[in-house]
């Protein structure tokens, strides 16, 4: 038995399954179940949340999610190789695990669950950086969860939670912290997976905040952050050209330099700049 339920050690599930990590759906398997509770705890109290878990794998996590007492939780997987050893899970938290066999691209949370709702995954290499951007930037704000609480290879976390003038800020950095408080909560070596992969990873906490740090228009602001940083290296009054022929004048406007970098435009810059650019609209 594991240490935090009397279901076998993942192991074991995973030999008795015949499962073995697939590289094409970016798979990682987490096998120790202390770690994948202390993943669970990162999330905070989740005994009055419904949560949303994608990739479970063989279900460590979900198994630390399910002990550490969230309501409900809803696991989304696309491998139908795992779902035995999912429903082996189900079956010792009656009426609290809901599994999908599905793509998480196609999922509304809000189907399923009822808030509030969190979002646990130890996210596939191959689809989390598109996952994370979807859940940032929603129709309307709030969004329908309160926290992100996501495993990343360690230079995305970075990329995460970075701040100007460094060479891991850019977009992500942006997006992340317009609306939300960012933090890295832990780190996890290549060893602690099967297979290990190439690189370390992180678990990154996002709280969704009630409202954006600063007033801009979503679509403008992710914009001009995609243009900036799309050709970094250049000045904005080069990067941003395609936005206007008097875009000089609309950066100063908004107290940047022309001559300045993407790297080193801090968020509320970024955002006057969106308004400023929204402002002279025809």
């Amino acid at each position: 038995m594991s240490g935090i339920d009397n279901l076998p050690p993942l192991r074991e599930v995973i030999a008795a399954h015949g499962l073995t990590a697939k590289k094409s759906l970016g798979q990682n398997f987490l096998l120790d179940l202390n770690l994948t509770a202390k993943i669970a705890r990162a999330a905070g109290d989740l005994t009055g949340a419904d949560v949303l878990e994608v990739g479970p794998g063989p279900g460590g996590l979900t198994r630390g999610l399910l002990a550490t007492g969230a309501r409900r939780v809803l696991a989304v997987e696309k491998d139908p190789r795992c779902l035995p050893a999912l429903a082996e899970v189900q079956a010792a938290y009656p009426d609290r695990l809901t599994v999908l066999n599905a793509d998480a691209l196609q999922v509304d949370p809000l189907a399923h669950l009822t808030p509030p709702i969190r979002i646990v995954a130890n996210l596939p290499y191959n689809v989390g950086t598109e996952l994370l951007v979807r859940w940032l930037t929603p129709g309307t704000w709030p969004p329908c969860w309160d926290s992100l609480t996501l495993m990343f290879q360690r230079e995305v976390a970075e990329r995460i939670v970075a701040q100007p003038g460094s060479k891991a800020y850019g977009r992500l950095a942006v997006l992340a912290q317009w609306r939300c408080e960012a933090r890295i909560a832990m780190h996890l070596p290549p060893g602690a997976f099967t297979p290990p992969p190439k690189v370390s990873s992180a678990v990154v906490h996002l709280r969704a905040l009630p409202e954006p740090r600063f007033p801009a228009d979503p679509a403008t602001l992710q914009s001009v952050v995609a243009r900036a940083f799309n050709q970094r290296r250049k000045m904005l009054r080069a990067a941003l050209k395609g936005l206007g022929p008097d875009i000089e004048e609309r950066l100063t406007a908004a107290g940047i330099s022309p001559t300045d970098r993407a790297e080193q435009i801090g968020l509320e810059q970024f955002c006057a700049l969106a308004q400023e650019l929204d402002a002279r609209k025809p």
